[in-house]
């Protein structure tokens, strides 16, 4: 019941140490991310497209002009930033980027064919958007969010600091205790 009255709030910038092993997950999916964007946008402004072109040029199989290709770099870039950075700052950037992505396709997939489709989206870029978000996100959470979390997870160990605190307490050795010798 104390519980219910008093919920314990994990943030989402708590302290996870840069060299947890969940940091190479957040820093592996920022960066994987990153380079296609990246990659999507330069060739796509190296295939000179007018920047507010709406005329159905594509890069990689999806629709683009000079405005998606800038805008595609500079996410890409942002998350490089966050592969670099690593540790929390990378997952809540996944996440805040994933939720970014997967809004992007809603709204786009309602612009389409209409005058303020201005970043030449089709259906091919809304079901981009759609995946590189939900894998953004799920590189973002991993590891952060769920029931199964192990006990020895600092996301888990902040959301039950009591429950983590008898556990350590209990597996410290206490003082003149010995262990028993292990026999054949």
């Amino acid at each position: 019941m104390r519980r219910l009255l008093h919920p314990v709030n994990a943030r989402l910038d708590e302290h996870l140490p840069v060299d947890h092993r969940l940091s190479k997950i957040y820093r592996v999916g920022a960066g994987l991310t990153g380079l296609l964007l990246v990659a999507f946008g330069i060739l796509g402004l190296v295939d000179r497209i007018g920047f507010f072109d709406t005329g159905g040029d594509t890069v990689l199989a999806l629709n683009t002009n000079g405005a998606l290709s800038v805008l595609s770099i500079c996410i890409g870039a942002l998350l490089f930033v966050g592969m670099v950075i690593g540790g929390t700052f990378a997952s809540t950037l996944n996440i805040v980027l994933g939720l970014g992505f997967i809004a992007s396709g809603f709204v786009n997939l309602a612009l389409l064919d209409t005058e303020l489709n201005f970043l030449a989206f089709k259906i091919q870029n809304v079901l981009f958007s759609f995946v590189v978000g939900v894998m953004l996100m799920w590189f973002g959470m991993y590891g952060r969010v769920g029931s199964a979390l192990p006990h020895d997870n600092p996301y888990w160990q902040a959301r039950h600091p009591e429950q983590a605190a008898r556990e350590q307490q209990a597996a410290r050795p206490r003082p003149g205790y010995r262990r028993p010798l292990e026999g054949p």
